[in-house]
């Protein structure tokens, strides 16, 4: 029965409880040049901009959660237009930005099933009856986008396959 020794034993749990030092390359921390090498901006850029996004689509969220119960429940619109605004509002801004970092959202599952969305919406007027149907339809079409598998989110309906912007011609917000 051979049993490991004590120092060995030490050694390998020692290994376990602290993983390697990674080394960069030079030595130094990262800088905002190496930064924006990578990602075509500085990183205090890079947050601003994530950050105002997540912002813009909490938002929307609000504005949808907020009309949700006026459209489901018939209840009186002065009660909820403003927040049925928002989304609206907050959507158009996101439907542009996302334009404007690639034209490819365009024809992207992603996009096209925003236009749908949005002719989904208008039929509000000609439809007002089914309002509640819409809505529900419209909302699991956006979460099944939105939380779908890229390869879903990012198929052409005009390449019939998915198409992804080519690397380093992304477009950045500002830029």
């Amino acid at each position: 029965m051979n049993q490991p020794s004590k120092a060995s034993s030490d050694k390998a749990s020692s290994d376990k409880a602290s993983p390697p030092e990674r080394k960069q390359s030079s030595g130094k921390k990262r800088t905002d040049n190496a930064h924006n090498q990578e990602f075509g901006m500085s990183e205090t850029r890079f947050w601003i901009q994530r950050l105002s996004k997540t912002a813009i689509r909490a938002m929307h969220i609000l504005g949808i959660a907020g009309s949700a119960g006026g459209i489901l429940y018939g209840v009186e619109k002065s009660l909820w237009i403003h927040w049925w605004i928002m989304a609206m509002v907050t959507g158009l801004i996101m439907t542009g930005l996302e334009i404007r970092q690639s034209r490819l959202w365009l024809i992207q599952l992603k996009g096209v099933l925003t236009y749908l969305k949005l002719g989904l919406l208008s039929s509000f007027f000609l439809i007002p009856q089914h309002k509640p149907e819409l809505f529900i339809v419209i909302l699991v079409m956006s979460v099944v986008i939105a939380h779908g598998p890229a390869g879903l989110r990012h198929y052409s309906i005009w390449h019939r396959r998915r198409i992804d912007e080519p690397k380093g011609k992304k477009r950045q917000m500002n830029g």
